[in-house]
């Protein structure tokens, strides 16, 4: 296919002398104005845009300025076409990103060798940006599933907690969408990205790996010993996501893993473990997960016990706001109940 050239001039003759020199090759759009040039660019988006600077009503540096301002058309490549030449023309046209000055009167050799370049040159960046954004998404679905096989081991071990991973991520997504919404610890949101938060929530557990079967599986209630071996899940996964970390550059989705991992038991009365910290001292990813990880436990069968009704833990878990749980999060969880239940059902 032709690639499309506008060229955008409010002399007649340039227009002119631009479409006879590039018609052969190219699909040419002449254009007397930048304010016609957005019209037009309703309709057609161009492969290259030959400007002039020195235009009524909007210049060339105005429609540039525009232009790179509009992410749908900002990496469309803009040749100046003026008879400017003064230095300080140039600094200001690269700054604001045109790609080349050609100068007027203009030669038909010049003009097509000069745009046939850059459309070469703009091409093989779009292809190996386009290469490199395919490899990217492929490198994410490879981490992807191998977070969803890691947990599912971790899971298959536990015969009690079929589900728990997935369900987990699903509540922490909900919670965390509903606290943006109401603007609730904005500033520690907005500084995340949201999704490898999610999908690294999914490791939470991941320590279970280093728990005898034994303990992990007992239908009964633990003995004290017993339970201190699996509070040491939680620091038995921050060593194996340590593991993880010194062997790769993935800082913010393993950052958040880890403390998943070690913070989901922590309480806001600091009665929790491993390290009985407390309130908002308990990093983000703590306070979440406790909700979720403890909403799932008892409202799903466990060796040791039968599930909870759906409003029998949302009562439990009200009645522990301000102790267990982070009492405006518990505001927030008490609005998004409905949702918890879908996600369970």
């Amino acid at each position: 296919m032709q690639k499309t050239v506008f060229v955008v001039d409010d002399n007649d003759t340039n227009l002119s002398m631009a479409k006879e020199a590039l018609k052969e090759q190219y699909r040419v759009m002449t254009l007397p104005s930048a304010a016609k040039m957005f019209t037009m660019m309703e309709k057609i988006t161009p492969d290259l845009i030959l400007l002039d600077i020195e235009m009524p009503e909007m210049d060339g540096f105005e429609a540039l300025q525009i232009l790179k301002e509009n992410g749908a058309i900002a990496t469309i490549p803009v040749i100046f076409l003026t008879s400017m030449t003064d230095a300080a023309v140039e600094v200001r046209g690269f700054q604001l990103g045109v790609i080349d000055f050609i100068t007027k009167p203009f030669s038909a050799p010049v003009l097509t060798n000069r745009i046939r370049t850059h459309l070469d040159i703009d091409g093989l960046i779009r292809e190996r940006t386009a290469q490199l954004q395919e490899k990217t998404i492929q490198l994410q679905h490879l981490q992807n599933a191998i977070i969803f096989g890691f947990a599912d081991l971790v899971e298959g071990r536990d015969e009690g907690t079929g589900g728990h991973v997935e369900r987990t991520a699903t509540y922490i997504k909900i919670l965390l969408e509903a606290m943006e919404e109401k603007g609730l610890y904005s500033q520690e949101i907005a500084e995340l990205d949201k999704e490898l938060f999610v999908s690294s929530a999914r490791l939470h557990d991941v320590g279970k790996i280093c728990i005898s079967d034994i303990i992990l599986n007992k239908p009964g209630k633990l003995t004290d010993e017993e339970f201190e071996i699996m509070k040491t899940h939680t620091t038995e996964g921050e060593k194996a996501i340590d593991q993880i970390a010194s062997r790769t550059d993935n800082v913010e989705f393993l950052r958040n893993a880890k403390l998943f991992a070690g913070c989901h038991h922590e309480r806001w009365d600091g009665n929790g473990y491993p390290r009985k910290i407390s309130g908002e001292d308990i990093p983000i990813q703590g306070r979440l997960m406790a909700f979720a990880d403890v909403y799932d436990a008892l409202v799903s069968v466990r060796p040791y016990k039968k599930p909870f009704t759906s409003d029998e833990a949302v009562s439990i878990i009200m009645e522990n706001a301000g102790a267990q749980f982070d009492p405006e999060i518990s505001k927030v969880f008490l609005e998004v109940k409905e949702q918890f239940e879908a996600v369970k059902a």
